[in-house]
């Protein structure tokens, strides 16, 4: 069980309940990854709707589709979505089902909580959705949900918003507890925490970030439940508080969530590129390190996100420095993984396509943090779609790209049966040609100083703006492609020998990092 390819099929055992009651009440491991990854899909579909519409809106300027209370809703609700909906369950997913079979446990530690970790998401986000049809709409406060914005002028929904926040809060740290539990407690005899496979290890040091993090959110959020509803003035000048506070402790909460949704995509592609270039990955030690060197550092740049609120300058300095130090442990993952690719005898199947890809455009993402982390040149950028470029970058390219990659790699080994090449294939390009169409044009007109989350601009941006509009749409659908590419994988195809991505596919080596030194044909045995 330690390793991939040491194991037969890998497909969900359903035991004796059947039907709803078998995904109501499952313990199993697999099951809930499963659960997890179809949520994380449907939500992904919702909050991409919503990025079509605010794209539709944007197509060109002037206002024809929507009214701009119901385009500040959308940007909101589509941030809060594809961050907490779409990205982290979908992680989490993957986690799950494959975690206790990296490491040869029978099972995560926690089976029952697993079960509820994951049962309390669709109620979280039917209560976030449910605020759309409250009275006074939606949050329409943009997704960082600034105060006083969010407390002295919010409609009155973003009660049942803040509680739809503790709840995924909870299902985080839930989850999190169990992925330390099961990897420090349940790993197979003789596998050192050195042996770990790389996913494994992004994992462990982000579940550890999610425990530090989630609850300062939640603080922050109570916070603003007091101010609305007890008098306080946490947020209130007038009373005495400060708006500022607000930034300082959502960003301590929110950089190091970036990361969160960043290094399990890390483990992702250091899983693929050495399977599709043949090669052990390059630098396994430097990789671990790095990763903990990136998580370390995430809790001591979160004021990069503020350098415009009127810093004393000593603040600015400190904040701009740290951040450019995070580029140095980034750029040794990226170097590893291009090493790794260098001289290996490459193919390029649709993991290997998808995990290039994220190592290209999510170096791209990397410059334009870069450039964002210099305070002068961040007042410049501030609040203009040059940052919405950047995080897009990472993000889309970064963390969904990883995730599509890793289902690709992983969804023979789940379901028994190869998917489709060319539909894999195609899903890839659309995806590729769709989201560089979309998110480019963004670095220019937001250097040429076009405000973000706003849903009217000037003649000048017009053009590159419709080019973003026809991209967006061209990326958004061709997720349909990836729907049908999974639903024609589960009901049948190609029957997938236990070492995948040996024959048929033409590929001979399928062992997770850490790879051996001395073949490339046999696992190493795990003593």
């Amino acid at each position: 069980m330690a390793t991939l390819s040491s194991t037969d099929s890998i497909a969900p055992h359903h035991g004796p309940a059947r039907g709803l009651s078998r995904w109501l009440f499952t313990t199993n491991h697999k099951d809930i990854g499963t659960l997890y990854l179809w949520f994380s899909f449907l939500m992904l579909l919702t909050g991409g709707c919503m990025a079509l519409m605010i794209r539709a809106e944007l197509f060109q300027p002037g206002l024809q589709l929507i009214e701009p209370n119901f385009f500040n809703q959308m940007t909101t609700m589509h941030g809060l979505i594809m961050v907490f909906g779409a990205v982290m369950p979908a992680f989490v997913g993957l986690a799950n089902w494959m975690l206790p079979i990296m490491i040869g446990a029978p099972d995560m530690a926690l089976p029952r909580m697993n079960n509820w970790s994951f049962w309390i998401l669709p109620f979280a986000f039917s209560m976030l959705l449910s605020t759309l049809f409250m009275e006074g709409g939606g949050p329409n406060f943009g997704w960082t949900f600034y105060a006083p914005l969010s407390t002295t002028y919010a409609p009155p929904s973003v009660t049942f918003f803040i509680f739809a926040i503790h709840m995924m809060g909870i299902s985080s740290i839930m989850g999190a507890i169990n992925i330390i539990a099961t990897i420090l407690n349940l790993r197979a005899p003789g596998m050192t925490m050195m042996k770990l496979p790389l996913f494994v290890w992004t994992w462990l040091i982000t579940a550890f970030l999610l425990i530090a993090v989630m609850p300062v959110l939640a603080g922050v959020v109570t916070m603003m439940l007091m101010d609305i509803h007890f008098g306080t003035s946490f947020f209130n000048a007038a009373g005495g508080g400060d708006p500022v506070l607000f930034q300082h402790i959502f960003w301590f909460f929110g950089h190091p969530e970036v990361y969160i949704m960043i290094l399990p995509a890390f483990g992702i592609i250091s899983e693929i590129l050495p399977t599709f270039a043949r090669k052990p990955l390059f630098g396994y030690a430097s990789m671990v390190y790095a990763t903990a060197s990136i998580a370390l550092l995430s809790f001591i740049v979160w004021v990069h996100h503020m350098f415009t609120v009127g810093l004393p300058l000593a603040g600015e300095l400190f904040f701009m420095y740290a951040t450019m130090l995070i580029a140095v442990p980034t750029g040794v993952k990226v170097f590893n993984w291009v090493a790794t690719m260098f001289h290996g005898s490459m193919t390029f199947e649709t993991p290997m396509l998808f995990a290039i890809a994220f190592v290209v455009l999510f170096t791209i993402g990397g410059f334009s943090g870069l450039m964002l982390a210099i305070a002068p040149a961040d007042f410049q950028y501030h609040d203009t779609y040059f940052v919405v470029a950047h995080f897009h970058y990472v993000l889309v390219p970064g963390a969904v790209f990883a995730i599509i990659a890793g289902v690709y790699y992983w969804l023979p080994k789940w379901t028994g049966h190869y998917y489709d090449e060319k539909l894999g294939k195609l899903h890839f390009w659309c995806s590729f040609i769709g989201v560089n169409l979309t998110f480019f044009p963004m670095h220019f007109i937001g250097l040429a100083g076009m405000p973000r989350r706003i849903p009217d601009y000037a003649l000048q941006f017009a053009d590159f703006n419709m080019i973003a509009s026809i991209g967006a749409f061209i990326f958004g659908f061709s997720q349909l492609i990836f729907l049908t590419v999974v639903i024609k994988t589960i009901r049948g195809g190609l029957q997938a020998p236990p070492a995948v991505w040996d024959e048929p596919k033409g590929l001979e080596w399928t062992i997770p990092s850490p790879a051996p030194y001395h073949t490339f044909s046999t696992p190493p045995e795990i003593k």
